[in-house]
Parts: C-alpha cells; sequence; structure tokens
C-alpha cells in the first residue's frame, strides 16, 4: 500500500510539473497615436415629382450634383485607457438669415473621449464625454449600412438625433448576448445649442439570444427610450423596439417607435407611431439591394398619415484594403395624407456614392 500511495504521489508530481505554466499576459501598449480617415457621401438626385417653377417661371424638374456628407476622422489614443475621436465635418448652409445661405461649411459632428474600464471591468466597458454617437442611430447603422442613401427611420423623421453632447456609459454582456448604452445629452442635437437646464436620458439594451447558433446567431432585440423635456413639463419622449437579423445572405430590421410630444407645460401632450421595415438581400457578395417601407402617425389624434417607400441596388466595390466604397441607384417616395394643408407627394431618383477609409 506504502508503494502504491508513493507511486500515485510520484505520478501526480509528474503530472504536475509537465503542465504548461501559464502564459504572461503581452505587455499593454500605452504608446500615443492617431489616424486620420475620410467619410464622403455625394449624389445626383432627380425630383420627379412635385415639379417647381424656376426664376423665369418655366415648369421643371429639380435635379442637382450634391455632397450630402464629408467628415474628416481624426482618431487615436493617449495609452491603452484613454482614446479620443474629432470629426469635423462639410455640410450645407441653408438658414435663410445667414450671409453664409448655400455655401458649404464647417461644423464639429463628434469631439469626445473615452475612457476604457477593461482592466477592472468586462471587456468593451468604457466611458464617453463629449459630442458622442447617441445609443440608437450609431448601433442600428452598423447593421443597416445605407446611411448614404438616407437615414434610418427614427433619425430622418426628427425623433432621434445621430450624435448629442453628453456623458456616456457601454458595456458588453456576458457570452456575446449584446450590450447595454446608456447616458444623459443635451437632448437638442449636435448641430444646436442648448437651450436651458433640461436634459435627454438614452438607454439602449440589445440582447442576442442564440449567440452559439450558426443561422440565428445574427439575431437581436433591442429596446431604447429616450425621456427629455423641451422646457419644465413638456414632455419629449420616444421609446422604440427593435428586432434586427444579420446573416451573410441578408440583413434585415423591424422598428417601431412610439412619440409624446408637448411645446409647452401648458400645451396638449401630441401621441404618434410608426414603424419601419427593411431587409438588403445580397445577389452576389458584390451586389445588394435595399428594400424600405416607413409608416408614420405623427399624431394619433388625427388620421394624418406619411408613408414612405425605398428601392435600390448597390454595388460594393470589391478587394478594397482598410477601405469601403459602394455606388447605388435608388427610388424613394414619400406620400403625405389628410393634413390640413395638402402636401405633394415627393418621388426621387438618384445615384449614391459612399467612400470610406
Amino acid at each position: 500500500m506504502r508503494a502504491t500511495a508513493f507511486l500515485i504521489a510520484l505520478l501526480c508530481a509528474g503530472v504536475m510539473n509537465a503542465q504548461t505554466p501559464a502564459a504572461t499576459p503581452p505587455p499593454v501598449d500605452d504608446t500615443p497615436s492617431f489616424k486620420v480617415g475620410t467619410l464622403l457621401f455625394a449624389d445626383y438626385t432627380y425630383q420627379s415629382s412635385p415639379s417647381t417653377i424656376d426664376s423665369d417661371g418655366n415648369a421643371i424638374h429639380a435635379s442637382s450634383f450634391n455632397v450630402s456628407r464629408a467628415y474628416i476622422n481624426v482618431t487615436g489614443k493617449l495609452n491603452h485607457w484613454i482614446l479620443f475621436r474629432v470629426t469635423p465635418e462639410v455640410t450645407r448652409e441653408t438658414g435663410s438669415g445667414s450671409s453664409l445661405n448655400g455655401s458649404q461649411t464647417f461644423r464639429l459632428k463628434y469631439a469626445f473621449a473615452q475612457f476604457n474600464l477593461d482592466d477592472w471591468a468586462p471587456k468593451n466597458t468604457w466611458v464617453r464625454l463629449g459630442v458622442q454617437q447617441t445609443p440608437l442611430v450609431d448601433y442600428e447603422e452598423q447593421i443597416y449600412r445605407y446611411r448614404f442613401q438616407g437615414p434610418i427611420f427614427v433619425d430622418r423623421e426628427g425623433y432621434v438625433g445621430s450624435a448629442d453632447a453628453g456623458l456616456s456609459a457601454h458595456f458588453d454582456l456576458p457570452g456575446n448576448h449584446g450590450d447595454v448604452h446608456g447616458g444623459v445629452y443635451n437632448g437638442d442635437g449636435f448641430n444646436r445649442a442648448e437651450a436651458n437646464d433640461q436634459k435627454s436620458a438614452q438607454l439602449r439594451a440589445s440582447y442576442r439570444p442564440l449567440p452559439g447558433s450558426a443561422t440565428l446567431k445574427g439575431l437581436r432585440f433591442t429596446g431604447f427610450i429616450n425621456e427629455d423635456h423641451v422646457v419644465r413639463g413638456a414632455k419629449r419622449e420616444r421609446i422604440v423596439a427593435q428586432v434586427t437579423y444579420e446573416h451573410p445572405r441578408v440583413n434585415a430590421g423591424f422598428d417601431h417607435i412610439s412619440t409624446t410630444d408637448a411645446s409647452s407645460s401648458r400645451s396638449r401632450e401630441i401621441e404618434g407611431d410608426g414603424y419601419s421595415l427593411w431587409a438588403t438581400p445580397r445577389l452576389t457578395p458584390q451586389w445588394e439591394l435595399l428594400l424600405r417601407h416607413d409608416e408614420l402617425k405623427p399624431d394619433d389624434a388625427t388620421s394624418q398619415r406619411r408613408t414612405r417607400n425605398i428601392a435600390g441596388v448597390a454595388w460594393w466595390v470589391p478587394n478594397l484594403q482598410k477601405v469601403t466604397a459602394a455606388m447605388m441607384l435608388d427610388y424613394d417616395s414619400l406620400t403625405q395624407k389628410n393634413y390640413s394643408s395638402p402636401r405633394p407627394n415627393d418621388t426621387r431618383y438618384g445615384i449614391k456614392l459612399l467612400l470610406q477609409f
């Protein structure tokens, strides 16, 4: 028995000695660095309806070449804890009282510092301060990919902006089950100064139920809420329920929004709702369709309706290194019904260009 015990002890000691020692984690790179990139949206748009009248009284269909977006992205890090982004944007000045009306002007779109908390919390946990992406729009655009055709539903209808000044935090759920992003923002968007003491509290939570499934790992359920006030006692609320799906052959999504708005504490609260249904089936690795239908009822107390239909075919340029480029032919039609003053249908055809590096 003593010999057996001795052999067992000797074997265990050999196994323990044979175990590979734990790998030493690689040293943290705290060398400061930065990168410069750009994002360009350009298009040619022909307005089929309504027709307009030019300065000489001729009936015409408006058409124009446009640069709708031009970013210069400066991103980098001071060390592995502190990252930053500064993004100026070129946009068309449309203020009728401005001496720059019609000119392309330079403004700030993003300017924030990000503090990574991975050393003390789960990976991809961070806090941001400054002018930054809001929780919903940027998240959905990573799935939708067609911002260069036009904004997503909640942004295009003016209910949820893409960027604002504020303080936010983000963390991933365990097991690749999703993430949570929330923050406090001025509430009036990056392109307006804060008007008063009211702040917008925004929270998005996304859940991936089957991250290990080959076919359903791209399914996510998302809830978003924005609690804000125009002035004290005048509610501005948005609640969004969303389902998205990502697959090598198709991305698709459904958004439903409920809204509450009041212009002052003494005015009536206007409640509205709407939805957007979209899909981007891939015909080949380079060719893709965009199919989208939006329905909006801006005031549930009336019969007003806004309906938008979008269809397009896009070619994504292949074999690019660290560059994204695409061209698109699209049809975009808006119908507005039951307004006190008749609103004509707006139908446009376009050639859209995306370039990003």
